[in-house]
């Protein structure tokens, strides 16, 4: 499923540490690894383009998992 989102960047200490999305509404993505670097940034604000993978896995399990296809910065701390 496609799906376009606004939300905060930030990193959850889970296991070896992943990066999660939260919407403005408060949903939480995990992040799939091997995304773009400027992307991840705790506590930037940014919109994201992707596709929701129901057929991965992770051990975080803090969310649905984002495979971001691309991003726009909105605002950075």
């Amino acid at each position: 499923m496609s799906i376009t989102v606004t939300g905060t960047i930030e990193r959850r200490d889970i296991g070896m540490g992943t990066w999660a999305l939260v919407t403005d509404e408060g949903v939480t993505y995990e992040i799939l690894k091997g995304v773009d670097k400027n992307l991840l940034k705790a506590g930037q604000k940014a919109k994201v383009k992707g596709q929701v993978r129901e057929d991965v896995m992770t051990i975080a399990m803090i969310g649905p998992v984002l495979e971001v296809k691309t991003f726009e910065v909105i605002s950075s701390d």
